[in-house]
């Protein structure tokens, strides 16, 4: 789960920076992917301002492009863009606070098509070409959609209240979708995908923050433990593995009170589990006993946003900075190294890898 209050408190701050941001007019260029396989990095941008946008590197030429949204369709991108995933040639951007998914085709960055009406929508899940998963907060209802006609065509209903209710990332196994449950929740939801209903809940700590599923078919989670003031309750946090056939706890390691986890993930073989805790950690997912040092230290960044290369193991770590000015991403070797950093948009939170199999072709800006 993004720090959204943390924004929310800065976003009217950030006026005067943002006000005065250019990328330059909306230009015909071309942009050469070389080898096909790149990193698209959802830049939030301030709640409220509309000036979220969207990234993209190659890691074979070192080159970064920014705003590639809207210079390839002549309109900003939105308000708080969340989340990103690929299916097939496709690329489906969850544009948060607008309440808007955008299907852009890959080798041009162009709209292909959107889906409206949620009210505040987190993440997507495909289950097959026409129908998928969105997640919102806000409102405790999954939206069944389907992508091929870009349209909401149902919702699941969960049994959370409707005012605080919300859900959050997903991941599958078998015919079953597990979803947590952020917002004032303590809870990861099943949902058997041939009824579209919730047939099981797994109790966790207060407010789980993300969700990844390791090569052994087991889910990790961290919770942030709510806040102190919280009519919810407040609980230091904690790092759960589940079994997802049995659905039970099967580990849990437990934090300081003050500590802040989020954003579990996973390596390309998915034996290896990286979250950030201020710093970035990582624990083998067989792992007993939790690492003694972080793997990569805290130096007074705000690390934000954290992916793993899964051709070769290079962590990618976004710092937003202050949440005003555009936020940095720094690239580490596999074993911690600092190889270089580069500069994205305001609140860069989000990455999605587009692999080498997905077609490639030149890119082209503009109308």
């Amino acid at each position: 789960m993004r720090r959204l209050y943390i924004i929310l408190s800065l976003s009217l701050l950030s006026f005067g920076v943002q006000s005065c941001m250019n990328y330059g007019p909306l230009e015909e260029e071309t942009f050469a992917v070389g080898s096909g396989s790149g990193l698209f990095i959802t830049n939030e941008g301030n709640f409220m301002f509309g000036n979220a946008s969207l990234s993209y590197y190659d890691p074979a030429t070192k080159r970064v492009e920014n705003e590639v949204f809207a210079r390839a369709n002549g309109m900003k991108l939105g308000d708080v863009a969340q989340s990103m995933t690929i299916r097939g040639g496709t690329g489906w951007v969850v544009v948060n606070n607008s309440g808007v998914i955008y299907a852009i085709d890959l080798d041009t960055f162009r709209e292909k098509g959107r889906i409206t009406g949620f009210t505040s929508p987190r993440y997507i899940h495909f289950l097959s070409d026409d129908k998928a998963y969105v997640t919102q907060i806000w409102d405790s209802r999954i939206c069944v959609v389907d992508p091929r006609r870009f349209e909401i065509t149902g919702y699941i209903e969960t049994g959370m209240d409707s005012r605080t209710g919300s859900t959050e990332q997903m991941v599958q196994w078998d015919k079953y979708v597990f979803v947590n449950c952020w917002s004032y929740q303590n809870s990861i939801l099943v949902i058997d995908t041939e009824s579209d209903t919730v047939c099981d809940r797994i109790e966790v700590g207060i407010q789980p923050t993300s969700l990844c599923m390791d090569c052994n078919d087991k889910l990790w989670t961290v919770t942030d433990g709510g806040y102190e003031g919280s009519p919810y309750g407040h609980e230091a946090p904690s790092l759960y593995r589940i079994d997802a056939r049995t659905r039970k706890i099967e580990k849990r390691f437990d934090f300081a009170f003050g500590d802040c986890p989020s954003e579990v993930t996973l390596n390309g073989t998915r034996d290896m589990l990286y979250f950030i805790n201020r710093g970035v950690w990582r624990i083998p997912v067989d792992a007993d006993l939790f690492p003694a040092q972080p793997f990569i230290e805290d130096k007074g960044t705000i690390f934000y946003g954290i992916t793993v290369n899964p051709a070769n193991s290079e962590v990618y770590v976004a710092d937003a900075i202050d949440y005003v000015q555009p936020g940095v991403i720094l690239r580490y070797s596999p074993d911690g190294e600092l190889l270089d950093e580069f500069r994205v948009g305001i609140s860069p939170g989000a990455f999605c890898w587009r692999e080498h199999n997905e077609p490639a072709a030149a890119k082209t800006f503009g109308k």
